[in-house]
């Protein structure tokens, strides 16, 4: 095991609170992506939409925004607010 690490206010970190924080920082760059995807796929939905020629294609985006909001929202559930219980697949 190694030593504590200082944070930026001089206080030690454990080496669990750095992992957690890494962790945690991998996560937050996952959503981040996904709401962008989230985003840009709603934008494509709108100009599909409006142009009314190519109905699988706005169904496809569709369900596509409703996977990425339903694959955002459980991430968060699973990684912020899931406390200390470990979630069985």
């Amino acid at each position: 095991m190694s030593a504590p690490q200082p944070d930026q206010s001089g206080s030690q970190r454990s080496q669990q609170q750095a992992d957690h924080e890494l962790v945690m920082g991998e996560v937050s760059d996952v959503l981040l992506n996904l709401e962008h995807s989230l985003d840009r796929t709603r934008k494509a939905l709108r100009v599909v939409s409006k142009s009314g020629s190519e109905p699988n294609v706005e169904l496809a985006l569709a369900q596509a925004v409703k996977d990425l909001d339903r694959l955002r929202k459980r991430l968060m559930q699973d990684t912020y607010f899931a406390g200390d219980a470990l979630r069985l697949m």
